[in-house]
């Protein structure tokens, strides 16, 4: 057992070229599993897809979640298409086992008093407060990744035409913005940026005040700290405000396919989620305001 796994595990890292995460995790799985198999004296070369399933069944009687028991199934699956490569085996008896189901938990998203409590917190009496501001403005109106935020050049900017383009996955999507949003950019790329950055070949967008590019942990120290000062309870993450700026857009009747695109979602069915969290809003009205409700 302990042969295959070591091998396995070098698989994972030369030929899947996997994270040292993935790898960790898969030989975990793998690893419960093998010493489900041998308490069952089976061996792992002889391993039929009635096993698989009977090991899965035990994790969920034993608490585990829907996507533990996915990713096992899935550590499982990819250990023993390493053996078929290896001609330990001829066959996946994980293939035709299908993964628990997930039940996905609805986003978490801001009221539109918390929105705009959120963006009043920085303060423009500095050039790191207008900064601030402008990223905020710019991540609400838009809904974009805080991935797409950092990585955006000053060109991806056109605010005569009140338009950004993103750039995500090797596409090129085209999100327009409000005024207020405008005018918080405006100030920034005009009366700020320029006393931050020294070096004229900077093109990013948001800079540091070193006047480098924005790092991804340093938007996520200034999101904590302003959702402090606000003194919002909820755990506000970049993907807060992505998920904030979709709902209330279909809140206020935007069709699903429209904020698809400015999403940047491959499938309709990631935007739907947001369709549930809307009937949920609405269930929840009618249940609080419903005399016989």
């Amino acid at each position: 057992m302990s042969e295959l796994l070591t091998v396995y595990e070098d698989y994972l890292k030369t030929e899947k070229h996997a994270s040292a995460n993935t790898v960790s995790s898969y030989v975990r799985d793998v690893h419960q599993f093998a010493q489900s198999m041998e308490d069952s004296g089976v061996s792992l070369t002889e391993v039929l897809p009635k096993d698989v399933e009977g090991f899965t069944k035990s994790l969920v009687r034993k608490g585990k979640s829907p996507a533990t028991v996915t990713r096992s199934v899935a550590s499982i699956k990819s250990f023993y298409n390493c053996l078929i490569a290896l001609g330990k085996v001829d066959r996946n008896p994980a293939k035709g086992v299908a993964p628990a189901k997930v039940e996905r938990k609805l986003p978490q998203v801001l009221t539109g008093k918390e929105v705009e409590l959120f963006l009043e917190q920085p303060d423009c009496t500095d050039l790191k407060g207008y900064r601030d501001r402008a990223m905020l403005e710019l991540l609400y109106a838009t809904g974009i990744r805080v991935s797409e935020l950092i990585d955006l050049d000053l060109d991806d900017l056109n605010l005569p035409g009140g338009v950004l383009k993103c750039y995500s996955k090797g596409k090129e999507r085209i999100i327009p913005l409000y005024q207020t949003a405008i005018r918080a950019l405006s100030e920034y790329v005009h009366n700020v940026r320029p006393q931050l950055v020294e070096d004229v070949e900077e093109t990013a967008l948001f800079v540091n005040m070193n006047g480098e590019r924005m790092s991804r942990q340093g938007f996520w120290k200034l999101i904590k700290y302003y959702q402090e000062k606000a003194g919002i309870q909820k755990d506000i993450t970049p993907h807060t405000l992505r998920h904030s700026f979709a709902a209330h857009l279909l809140e206020n009747g935007a069709d699903l396919r429209s904020i698809q695109e400015m999403l940047g979602h491959a499938d309709i069915s990631s935007t739907q989620i947001y369709s549930k969290l809307l009937n949920q809003k609405l269930k929840d009205v009618y249940l609080k305001a419903h005399p016989r409700a």
